[in-house]
């Protein structure tokens, strides 16, 4: 096989096209960037999908194109994963519009580069609040849901490859994610006996424009190049993530559990923190950049 039909193969969909059929999926931050690429492919796959997040406009556009797409069934719901009451009545609108749900994708997340000593307590609760505690808020009401009706469920936690390393300018997140792959293992041993199987994945550089403009405003993007930290020499593709993430939420990967599977090219391998090179980045620089994500936020 040529190197070219290699990579053509790679962006195609994995799985038989009724893999996910009859399942009922919920994504949170489901309308954007990896979520949604995510959930179209779900619907393809035949899933249900519910889709979450705090913008009602952003999800009911995105809701509204996937099925479209995809001819699949797919409701958007306002939450945010932070506050336990929307996240139990998100779950009470899915049941309702579905009859059930059998698998979670925690993906909701927030995260900006600074020097740690730049960063006010606030800086830290919005990171940890979205990411950890959101994760935690929603895995514990699909897994009392799952409990209480004696059904078995899937929770799939998206992660990153510094949870395990940790990684410099980025220590919110950091320490947010790395309670998130914690709680992973942690939940894959307590509700295994319930057929509850808990997993995550750790991606390493996916372009999405809104996260990457974000983090890296302006110029920084190409200055501080990902594709060069890769040994295979580029980024992710969406459907590569998609795959993967289809392959954890079907029955085919029924005997996976409490596992953190990283797809990166390579990069944490060849350097483990994945901004922690940003230490060449002088002090004058660090003011524009603070300034230019407080214009993007």
């Amino acid at each position: 096989m040529s190197e070219n039909t290699s990579t053509a193969t790679a962006y195609q969909g994995m799985l038989r096209d009724d893999a996910l059929k009859g399942k009922t999926i919920i994504i949170t931050g489901g309308g954007t960037g990896l979520g949604r690429s995510m959930g179209t492919y779900f619907l393809k796959l035949g899933a249900n999908l519910v889709i979450t997040s705090r913008k009602l406009d952003v999800l009911k556009q995105a809701a509204d194109e996937m099925a479209a797409e995809t001819e699949g069934k797919v409701i958007a719901v306002v939450c945010d994963v932070r506050k336990y009451e929307e996240v139990e009545n998100m779950l009470t609108q899915a049941i309702e519009t579905f009859g059930k749900v059998d698998a979670l994708i925690n993906n909701a997340a927030g995260n900006f580069i600074s020097p740690t000593e730049r960063l006010s307590p606030n800086a830290f609760s919005a990171v940890i609040d979205i990411v950890l505690k959101g994760s935690a808020n929603c895995s514990l009401a699909l897994g009392k849901y799952w409990i209480r009706e004696k059904m078995s469920g899937n929770i799939l936690n998206i992660v990153t490859t510094y949870a395990f390393t940790g990684s410099a300018y980025v220590v919110p997140s950091a320490c947010a994610k790395g309670g998130v792959l914690a709680m992973t293992r942690s939940l894959a041993v307590e509700w295994g006996r319930h057929g509850i199987r808990t997993n995550a994945i750790a991606p390493g550089p996916f372009p999405t424009k809104g996260a990457w403009e974000r983090l890296l405003p302006g110029d920084m993007a190409k200055k501080f190049d990902f594709k060069n930290r890769v040994p295979l020499k580029r980024v992710g593709e969406h459907q590569e993530l998609a795959n993967l993430a289809a392959f954890l939420v079907s029955d085919f990967s029924g005997y996976i559990n409490g596992e953190v599977i990283t797809i990166d090219g390579g990069e944490w391998l060849q350097g483990a923190g994945q901004f922690s090179a940003l230490e060449m980045v002088p002090d004058e620089m660090w003011d524009s950049i603070e300034l230019a994500t407080r214009k993007a936020n």
